[in-house]
C-alpha cells in the first residue's frame, strides 16, 4: 500500500479517497433534534443497518435505486454536512467517525454498530484490495493484518474506535448493536432499532402480520 495514499485530516487518519473539504465540512455538521446517526468503523454492518432503517422509515420498502438509497442515507465524511442538510427526513446519517469527532447533540439519536475484529479485518481487507485508490491490489492478506494492528487504515485504530463508544453505550441517545446479535436474532434487534428511532415504528412493525 502507498504511503502517501493516507494522510491525517483533524485528528482523523484517512485515505485520499476522502476529500479534505467534504470531512471538514462533516466534522463542523450541527445535529438536527430529529437527526439518526448509524455510526461504525468500516466494515462492522454498516450498510446492513442502513438498508434496515431504510425499510423501517419507509414501511418495509427496498429502495429503487442506488442513488435515491444514497441520498437518503447520506455518507457524512464523504459528502459533507450539506449531504445531511438536503437529506430526506426521515433518514438516517452514515459516519465512521470515533466519539470524539462525532458531530454530537443529546437530541440526535446514533446507532453504534461494532463487529469482531477478525471478520472486520477480513471484510477490510477485501474492501482495501479491490478499490484502485488504495494502491493495495498485489498486497496480501498477512501485509493488510499488520497495518490493521497498527491502525494504519481508514479511521485509524478498531479498538480505539469501538472503547470511544462503548463508553456511551448507556447513553439515552446510543443504541448499541453487535453484527453478530443482529445476525443471530433479526428480529429482535429490528424491533429495538424502530423502537429506538421512534416508537410509532416499533409499533408498526408489531401490528403487521409476520
Amino acid at each position: 500500500m502507498c504511503v502517501g495514499t493516507y494522510r491525517d485530516v483533524e485528528g482523523l487518519y484517512l485515505s485520499r479517497v476522502f476529500h479534505e473539504k467534504a470531512i471538514r465540512s462533516a466534522l463542523s455538521y450541527e445535529p438536527q433534534p430529529d437527526d439518526v446517526f448509524i455510526v461504525s468503523y468500516p466494515k462492522c454492518g454498516t450498510t446492513w443497518m442502513q438498508y434496515i432503517t431504510y425499510s423501517i422509515f419507509n414501511d418495509g420498502v427496498c429502495p429503487q435505486d442506488m442513488i435515491n438509497f444514497i441520498k437518503s442515507a447520506t455518507f457524512l465524511e464523504f459528502l459533507g454536512a450539506e449531504g445531511a442538510k438536503t437529506m430526506p427526513r426521515p433518514g438516517a446519517i452514515k459516519t465512521h467517525l470515533p466519539f470524539d469527532k462525532q458531530p454530537y447533540s443529546e437530541r440526535a439519536k446514533y446507532i453504534y454498530v461494532t463487529r469482531n475484529p477478525y471478520d472486520c479485518c477480513v471484510s477490510f481487507y477485501y474492501h482495501t484490495k479491490n478499490f484502485p485508490a488504495y494502491e493495495f491490489e498485489n498486497g496480501t492478506f498477512d501485509e493488510f493484518f499488520d497495518l490493521f494492528v497498527r491502525g494504519r487504515v481508514d479511521y485509524g485504530d478498531y479498538f480505539d474506535h469501538l472503547l470511544s463508544w462503548y463508553a456511551h453505550r448507556g447513553d439515552p441517545n446510543v443504541l448499541f448493536v453487535t453484527y453478530e446479535d443482529l445476525k443471530k436474532d433479526s428480529r429482535s434487534w429490528i424491533l429495538k432499532v424502530a423502537d429506538f428511532v421512534g416508537e410509532d415504528y416499533g409499533k408498526k412493525l408489531r401490528d403487521q402480520p409476520a
